[in-house]
C-alpha cells in the first residue's frame, strides 16, 4: 500500500512510523543509559505491530491494564507481560491461569481478597509460580497501599501461598511528583527490607516523567505508554516537542457558518472530549492560531484566532489530539505513514472488550 494521505476518508487515525520508531529508540536509549528496565504500556497504541517494536528495541516485556489485551498480545507472541490492575471474579481469574499457560506472567494487588483470589485460582494449576507485585499509591490517589505496613503485610501475604511469589513493589505516581514517589518507595523497601523480605523490583510508569526516571533512587523498571506516539499533554508538560507527536487525526471541514467558525467531522468520538488541561480539543498543524473550542459527537468547531485564516470547505487537517491513548481506543484501525504516503492499515487488535 503506497497513497498520499490525502486520498483517506476521514475522520482517520494516521501514525508516523519514522516518528514512533524514533520515540520507542529514544526511550530505550535513555533507559539503557540510566540503567534501568522499559517495560511499555501497550494501552497507547494497542498494536502487536509496536509491542513486538518495542521489544525488540530493548524492553523486557509489555504492559496491558486488561486482560483482554494480554490476551490478544499473548496470541500475537509477546512472551512477557505485566497486569497492573488488581483481578477479581472466578471467570477473570480462569482466563488469568489460562494466560499464565502461555507467557511469563505477572499481575498486582492492593489488597488481600485479591491475594486470596490469586491464591484459590493458582492452586494445583500447572503453572509456574505466579508473580505478584504489591501496588502502591505514592500520591497518584487511585489505587495502591497507603503505607508500607500495608505493603509488607501483603507482601507476607503472596509468600504463604505455594503458588505465588513476591515480585516486589508497582506504583502508577502522580505527574510532577517523582520525587514524593521515590521517597515513598525507598521508605516502603526499607521496611519490608528491616522484615527480611528482599524486593526483587520496582516498577514505576508514567510518560510525563520519563526523561527524568533516572533520577530515581528506588526504581529498576519504568512502564511509559504514551511516549511511543506522545500528543498535545506531552507536549504541554516538556516530555515531548509537536515534532515528536507521531499520531493525529485527519479531518474535514464540512462547514463554514461564519467567517470565524469552522466544522469539522471529527467530535467527542474521535478526539475524546479529554482537555487534560489544555485550552481547546487539539492541536491543528498549520493553524496552530485557531482552537477547536468545542465538540458534539460527530462535530468539532474550530475558532479563528486573532489574524488567522480558517481552512476552507473540503480542506482536510491534522490534529494532533490532547489525549492519543483514547483516541487510538475508539478506531478500529489506523494508518502507518511514511513521507506523506500510507505504507500499511492496520486493525487496532486490542481495543475494545469488557475486562
Amino acid at each position: 500500500m503506497s497513497i498520499s494521505i490525502d486520498k483517506l476518508d476521514t475522520p482517520a487515525v494516521l501514525v508516523d512510523i519514522d516518528k514512533a520508531f524514533s520515540n520507542i529508540n529514544k526511550a530505550q536509549q535513555y533507559a539503557n543509559a540510566h540503567g534501568f528496565s522499559l517495560r511499555p504500556h501497550i494501552k497507547t497504541h494497542k498494536l502487536p505491530y509496536f509491542a513486538h517494536a518495542q521489544v525488540k528495541a530493548g524492553a523486557v516485556g509489555i504492559t496491558c491494564q486488561k486482560l483482554t489485551e494480554a490476551e490478544i498480545m499473548a496470541q500475537a507472541g509477546l512472551a512477557d507481560i505485566l497486569l497492573t490492575y488488581n483481578i477479581i471474579g472466578a471467570h477473570k481469574l480462569g482466563r488469568m491461569v489460562n494466560l499464565a499457560r502461555q507467557v511469563a506472567l505477572s499481575v498486582v494487588a492492593d489488597n488481600i481478597p485479591v491475594v486470596e483470589g490469586y491464591d484459590r485460582a493458582t492452586a494445583g494449576a500447572d503453572i509456574a509460580p505466579l508473580r505478584v507485585f504489591v501496588e502502591c499509591d505514592t500520591g497518584g490517589g487511585r489505587c495502591g497501599v497507603q503505607t508500607a505496613e500495608e505493603a509488607l503485610t501483603i507482601a507476607r501475604r503472596i509468600m504463604s501461598a505455594p503458588n505465588l511469589q513476591f515480585a516486589g513493589l508497582m506504583t502508577y505516581p502522580a505527574a510532577g511528583r517523582q520525587a514524593q514517589s521515590d521517597q515513598w518507595l525507598g521508605h516502603a523497601r526499607a521496611v519490608l527490607e528491616a522484615a527480611g523480605l528482599s524486593v526483587p523490583a520496582i516498577t514505576v510508569g508514567g510518560t510525563p516523567d520519563l526523561w527524568t526516571a533516572g533520577d530515581m533512587q528506588n526504581m529498576s523498571e519504568y512502564r511509559p505508554g504514551t511516549y511511543v506516539y506522545m500528543d498535545r499533554s506531552q507536549v504541554a508538560v516538556g516530555a515531548a516537542t509537536v515534532d515528536d507527536c507521531a499520531l493525529t487525526v485527519m479531518a474535514t471541514v464540512i462547514s463554514r457558518p461564519t467567517e470565524t467558525r469552522a466544522i469539522i467531522d471529527a467530535g467527542t468520538k474521535t478526539l475524546t472530549s479529554d482537555l487534560l488541561g489544555q485550552d481547546g480539543y487539539g492541536h491543528i498543524i498549520d493553524h496552530e492560531e485557531s482552537r477547536i473550542t468545542a465538540l458534539s459527537e460527530e462535530h468539532g468547531t474550530i475558532t479563528a484566532g486573532v489574524d488567522a485564516t480558517l481552512p476552507g470547505i473540503g480542506e482536510k487537517v491534522r490534529i494532533i489530539p490532547n489525549h492519543a491513548c483514547v483516541v487510538t481506543n475508539m478506531f478500529d484501525h489506523v494508518y502507518l505513514v511514511s513521507n506523506g504516503k500510507v505504507v500499511d492499515r492496520l486493525p487496532v487488535a486490542a481495543r475494545g472488550g469488557v475486562s
